[in-house]
Parts: C-alpha cells; structure tokens; sequence
C-alpha cells in the first residue's frame, strides 16, 4: 500500500476532527480512539501519525465545534437582515427545539460537551476554547438589558433537562416553558 500524499493526509485529518467533533457532543470525548477512526472510515493505527494524543485530537474537535457554533450565529443574524434581536429569537426557538434535543451531535457544544470540560479542568487548550466559547455565546445573546449569561444558563439547563426526560412528557414541556420564559414580552397598547 502506498504512501498517502499532503493532500489526502490533510483531508483525512479533517475528517476525524470533524467525525470526533460530532462524536464527542453525541457521547462524549471518552469515545475510543478505535471508534473515532472507525467512524472517520480510517485504521487505528494511522490515528498516531495524524495527532499526537487523544488530548490533541479534542483539543482540535472542540475548536471545530465552537467554530462551527460561530458560523451559525453569522448566519442566523444574515438570515434576519442583521436584525439582532430577531436572530436571537429565531436561534432560541430552535434551541429549545425537539430536533435540537434529539440530535446532539450536530447540536450545540455547550450543552454537548459541559459535563466533560467540568472533568478534564481548566489546563487544556480544549478547555480555554469552551470556556471562550461559552463567553461569545453569551455576548451573543445579551440585550441591552442583560449580559446573556441568564439566557444562555436558561437555554443550556432546560436543554439538559429536556435531554435527560425525552421519552417522558416533561421533556416538551422544559422546553415550553424555557422558551416561554425566553420570549419576549409583549408590550401594553397605550
């Protein structure tokens, strides 16, 4: 078997980050090397001559998750003609959605990856990149009012919640009422 060249190298490491980025928010980063490069549609073996640990591997996926978190953004406040307000709506609402619940994977690193960055402490680069990231989102979401990190607590924990009761009825409703708290609040007629 011959020699893989630059190019496909490169290709290939951008699809394990990309496999373990969505596998580490589906099951979290304690997924085998094995699985990861099985998903990837690679060999144990090659993992090694593309990363040099584990740690380097989700160091890289978490900055392609909150990379990935940074992109929607832009592209939900394009999708609202730059209306801020209008886009946090919008991505609170989808937030708080049953899709979102249901697919962790594609969904967001916050929520995905909190109760293993909890675990691994502050030392490591994957650890600083989601503590940024949790900083942006929050900026992201402030009002005029707020400094986001309410709305961001609200949106995280209600997800949690509705993840951990989905084949109950409590579920939809941690995510009615997260998203009814969330809304704004209509304005009295004068």
């Amino acid at each position: 078997m011959g020699r893989v060249s630059q190019a496909q190298a490169r290709a290939n490491r951008r699809r394990v980050v990309e496999g373990a980025s969505r596998l580490f928010r589906e099951q979290g980063t304690g997924v085998s090397v094995a699985d990861l490069m099985k998903a990837a549609g690679l060999t144990h073996g090659g993992f090694y001559k593309q990363f040099t640990s584990k740690e380097a591997l989700i160091d890289e996926a978490v900055t392609h998750a909150f990379g990935e978190l940074a992109e929607f953004h832009a592209t939900t406040l394009e999708e609202h003609e730059g209306s801020h307000a209008e886009a946090q709506q919008s991505l609170i609402e989808g937030y708080l959605s049953v899709r979102h619940r249901d697919n962790p994977a594609s969904g967001c690193p916050v929520a995905a990856l909190a109760t293993d960055m909890a675990r691994d402490g502050g030392e490591r680069e994957a650890h600083r990149t989601y503590t940024t990231g949790v900083q942006d989102f929050t900026q992201w979401l402030a009002t005029d009012d707020e400094d986001g990190i309410a709305r961001l607590c609200t949106m995280l924990g209600a997800l949690l919640l509705a993840r951990a009761t989905k084949d109950s009825p409590l579920s939809e409703q941690v995510l009615s009422a997260a998203r009814a708290a969330l809304s704004p609040v209509p304005q009295p007629r004068v």
